[in-house]
């Protein structure tokens, strides 16, 4: 064992929390080989999270043209469209996959050939820090690992959780309402029963067995390795299970993301290991762990439902009073902020904040535009609401409002993630003003389709540059927006923050600069009113950066749906 890594007994001793100690003791001389096996291949890299740090949200396949690698065109569009403004990409899944838009990985360490290769990624990496998903949770049926575990190979036994289905797994926390277990016929013509906890072709990895984690180890490295600056790891909140429990945030799993953390930045120690985990906003939190030993960024899911809910209510009590509460354990961990993704807009986070009217409210105005709502299963057989399916421009605004409004809602709810403390991450379609399409619904089945179109390269830029179109409306408004905040120190990630009670309608919160030179102080109104708001800003040199005029006068007069950023 190479001495460097011998005296560093903290990976052994969280190894022996979770395993018995004849397994840790295999898996730390696992890990010590994996270290020494991609020292010497990682490159060494200076990354410090700024205000500079936006991270865009798309699928590797997002924009196409014909007869070119999808990798390729997305390459093309960034550089000529979000260069300037945008400096980190989260390529979703762009792996061998066999369904839900690559959460279901085939081979982990491939490209899969219909997007493009690994030269294309490392191509996009010397413009774009890079996030990749780290599916972890669970991998495809058709998968090798899979495959290899139905032919009894020894390799891999015990790398699935089999369970007898007479047992009561009712206790088990459920984020969707199909079978926990599915049974695959292994090649003796026996039925196995296993661990799905999402799908029949996302089959559960069982990390009881150590092997399954110096696997994973694995390829967490060799994502570093071909340009990961930010790790995601997905649905990581169900990655431990034990029958007689919820099987959700347990102990176990706390502990290997915290030694996955340790194990990666012994070699990298730059990277951001980002906990994706859809469920009630005080558990999500429990994920930064003290501060210094978990997730150093975690997705802010509460934050876009509350947002949709102020714009529908055209009242900011929920969001100011939620926003008010939240604390982080420390000045190294931040929130990811988003308002829209792959996967719509999350409800669980907010399942103790909003009303059972309020979330009903929301999902009338989705179903009124034509989206749909995802449920999940109870303990007690009941079906209850998990995320709105629909393009956010069509969960927080109406098919039959004028053009105009509809940006106005639109920037509002964008310019607050952009504000809010952490770092920003913006979806494809939220950038571009993309609608529902019903159409891919309609072709795949699938009710989260209809906020995954992938966009024709040619006609989007077309739309891009066609002045008064909604794409344009919108892609502009947002460009203007990131050019002004990535220089502004008060919005630095780890800035100090202040959510201020001005308005009802109103959502205030002021940022300062981490050497506390510089504040800024943004206000948005979120009805369709004119108001006016008293403010604790000094009147001398003030000035609203948004519509670049001074501010002489502590009352503030605030349009519909308007935004401002006062910096003073």
């Amino acid at each position: 064992m190479n001495k460097i890594y011998q005296k560093e007994d903290t990976i052994l001793s969280r190894l022996q929390l979770i395993y018995s100690d004849q397994d840790a003791q295999k898996a730390f001389k696992c890990i010590n080989e994996l270290i020494d096996k991609y020292k010497d291949k990682i490159e060494f890299k200076s990354y410090q999270l700024s205000e500079k740090d936006v991270i865009l949200i798309t699928y590797a396949n997002q924009v196409l043209k014909p007869n070119q690698k999808p990798l390729l065109s997305l390459n093309n569009f960034l550089d000529r469209y979000v260069k300037d403004f945008i400096n980190s990409v989260h390529i979703l899944p762009f792996y061998p996959y066999s369904s839900d838009d690559g959460f279901s990985v085939i081979e982990y360490k491939e490209v899969c050939p219909k997007m493009g290769s690994w030269q294309d990624i490392q191509n996009l990496s010397k413009n774009y820090r890079l996030m990749f998903d780290a599916v972890i949770n669970h991998v495809s049926q058709s998968s090798s690992w899979f495959q290899k575990f139905l032919k009894n190979d020894p390799c891999y036994k015990e790398f699935f959780t089999q369970v007898d289905p007479s047992v009561d797994l009712s206790g088990v926390t459920r984020p969707r309402t199909l079978p926990l277990l599915h049974d695959y016929q292994d090649i003796d013509k026996k039925n196995r029963y296993i661990w799905t906890t999402f799908s029949k072709d996302q089959v559960d990895l069982n990390y009881a067995n150590y092997k399954v984690l110096i696997a994973v180890l694995d390829v967490l490295l060799f994502y570093v390795q071909k340009g990961a600056d930010l790790l995601r790891l997905d649905a990581i909140a169900f990655i431990w299970k034990i029958i007689g429990t919820s099987c959700v945030h347990l102990k176990q799993t706390h502990e290997l993301i915290k030694l996955m953390r340790e194990v990666i930045h012994k070699i990298a120690p730059w990277v951001i290991i980002v906990t994706e985990t859809n469920v009630p906003h005080d558990e999500n939190i429990s994920y930064f762990g003290n501060g210094y030993d978990e997730a150093q960024m975690v997705y802010n899911f509460a934050l876009s439902p509350l947002l949709a809910h102020s714009i529908l209510k055209q009242n900011t009590k929920a969001l100011t009073k939620w926003a008010n509460s939240l604390s982080l354990p420390s000045d190294r961990v931040c929130f990811f902020n988003f308002s829209a993704s792959h996967d719509g807009c999350g409800l669980r986070a907010v399942s103790d904040i909003l009303s059972l009217q309020d979330i009903d409210d929301l999902i009338k105005n989705v179903k009124k535009n034509g989206g749909f709502v995802s449920y999940r299963s109870t303990s007690d057989g009941k079906e209850l609401p998990y995320e709105l399916n629909a393009s956010y421009i069509d969960i927080i605004s109406n098919k039959d409002e004028k053009q105009d409004l509809r940006v106005k809602k639109m920037i509002l709810t964008q310019a607050v993630v952009l504000s809010m403390p952490g770092v920003a991450g913006i979806y494809f379609h939220s950038l571009v003003g993309s609608s529902n399409d019903l159409e891919g619904v309609k072709k795949t089945k699938e009710k989260r389709s209809i906020n995954r179109q992938k966009l024709d390269y040619d006609t989007l830029t077309k739309e891009l540059n066609q002045k008064g179109s909604i794409r344009a409306e919108i892609f502009n408004e947002y460009k203007r927006l990131l050019s002004i905040r990535k220089e502004q120190k008060a919005f630095h990630p780890f800035g100090e923050f202040k959510i201020l009670s001005l308005h009802d309608k109103v959502f205030a919160i002021e940022r300062k600069s981490i050497d506390k030179s510089e504040s800024i102080l943004a206000i948005y109104n979120f009805s369709n009113k004119s108001l006016n708001c008293k403010t604790p800003i000094e009147q001398n040199g003030a000035y609203d950066l948004i519509h670049q005029r001074a501010i002489n006068t502590k009352n503030i007069d605030l349009e519909p749906y308007m935004i401002r950023w006062i910096k003073y």
